[in-house]
């Protein structure tokens, strides 16, 4: 990784993407004032998941793999299949008519979520099976319309290899037709694990065609501040977004990140699995059509993205984000002085008075002398769910697995309060 800057990224840089107002969460000497002001709001909210008011002794920090459901989801699909079940845009009667409107009524929803300032007028929206689809929809179906020979594209091969992978797909894709294009690493602050727009910038030339980026790092938990990549590169190449880790844990504005295509899962934002979505600018390049026939949607899963979504916003990205983000604070406070722990990530944002930018509910570490693994099952055996593996990432990655916890707005200020009793007798 490049070295820019031995600090890590300070609060409020990323106010001007129109994300999110990190300085509201991210410059407090108290963690507790924000657990203590949205403490009513966020016991109401956990009553409504049936999974976890239904097994006290277990506590879920695995939201980054996939969320839990609100009774509301459940309620429409189990609506959805029990009063409207048919195929979409394959009949005239009353079912079908029905099922068909509900696609396109949550294209426009999905649009509208994500802060399109001009909804479907441009820009479309085409459902997947979830992220990993819709990117290597993006790198199948797109990018080799869009690239010459001796063009280059850049990747980053420190975030998820489902942002890493389908780009070099479509690079030999497009060797077998005698088609040269070239991969270049997007490079990373060493300190702060955040991209290095300098380094980017100095990447840039004439045929640079394409990057790709993360909005927030599954492993690291940290906002990637992708309106800094749009200053580097310049107006005219075009970004695709994985937000699979945003969508459904912070306030997401197309408009202001200024990106090309944005894609997320439906599972990993309380939708049922199988379902997310590719939103497609259709500003810079060619129309965005995903090739060949389509078939049946998945309209359980549209369904259920639609009453996520729904949900979401009722419940309020914005206050959902502060309450993950001081969860994951309390929780990096705890460990900080632990010399048993190695949390991975900018250093400087463990602390509770710290003035930088902090975890988006998602902290990862590694305990000095038990392997990661073994700490997943010690932490399992006391109800404690989280992730211990290499977390699917990309070549220039961690080499050593790390748990993981992550965190969405079910979660509780005593269930890191367990975690953390648990890890520091270990």
């Amino acid at each position: 990784m490049t070295t820019h800057d031995e600090r890590c990224t300070p609060v409020g840089v990323s106010d001007v993407s129109g994300v999110s107002d990190v300085a509201d969460v991210a410059d407090i000497a108290d963690i507790a004032a924000d657990l203590g002001e949205l403490s009513d709001w966020q016991r109401e909210l956990r009553a409504h998941f049936p999974i976890v008011t239904g097994s006290p002794g277990l506590a879920y920090l695995d939201s980054a793999a996939t969320s839990q459901k609100p009774q509301a989801v459940l309620d429409t699909v189990q609506r959805y299949l029990t009063t409207a079940n048919a195929n979409a845009g394959r009949g005239t009667y009353t079912w079908a008519n029905a099922t068909t409107a509900l696609v396109e009524r949550t294209r426009a929803r999905v649009a509208r979520f994500l802060g399109d300032p001009a909804p479907l007028e441009r820009s479309g929206v085409h459902f997947t099976s979830g992220a990993t689809e819709g990117l290597r929809t993006v790198a199948r179906d797109w990018l080799p319309h869009h690239l010459r020979d001796g063009d280059e594209i850049i990747v980053p091969f420190a975030d998820h290899q489902a942002n890493a992978l389908p780009w070099l797909e479509a690079r030999d894709l497009l060797a077998e037709r005698g088609v040269r294009v070239t991969v270049r690493e997007l490079p990373y602050e060493e300190a702060s694990h955040d991209y290095d727009p300098a380094a980017l910038a100095g990447l840039v030339t004439e045929r640079t065609a394409f990057l790709a980026a993360t909005h927030v790092h599954h492993v690291y938990g940290g906002d990637m501040n992708v309106h800094r990549l749009r200053a580097a590169v310049g107006p005219r190449v075009p970004i695709c977004l994985d937000a699979a880790q945003s969508v459904g844990h912070l306030p997401v504005d197309v408009g202001a990140l200024d990106v090309d295509f944005l894609v997320f899962s439906g599972h990993k934002a309380m939708a049922l699995p199988g379902t997310g979505a590719v939103w497609a600018r259709n500003l810079r390049g060619p129309e965005f059509r995903p090739g060949g026939w389509s078939g049946t949607p998945n309209t359980c899963g549209i369904a259920s993205l639609e009453a996520a979504l729904d949900w979401l916003e009722a419940a309020g990205t914005d206050r959902i984000r502060r309450w993950i983000v001081a969860l994951a604070a309390r929780l990096t406070e705890g460990l900080r002085g632990a010399e048993a722990y190695e949390v991975l990530g900018c250093q400087q944002s463990l602390a509770g008075d710290t003035e930088v930018q902090r975890r988006e509910g998602i902290v990862t570490f590694r305990h000095r002398a038990i392997g990661s693994n073994d700490l997943g099952f010690v932490l399992a055996s006391h109800g404690l769910m989280v992730r211990a593996d290499g977390h699917c990432q990309g070549r220039a990655g961690e080499s050593e697995s790390s748990v993981r916890v992550s965190l969405h707005v079910y979660n509780t200020p005593e269930e890191i309060d367990r975690l953390l009793a648990v890890l520091l007798t270990l």
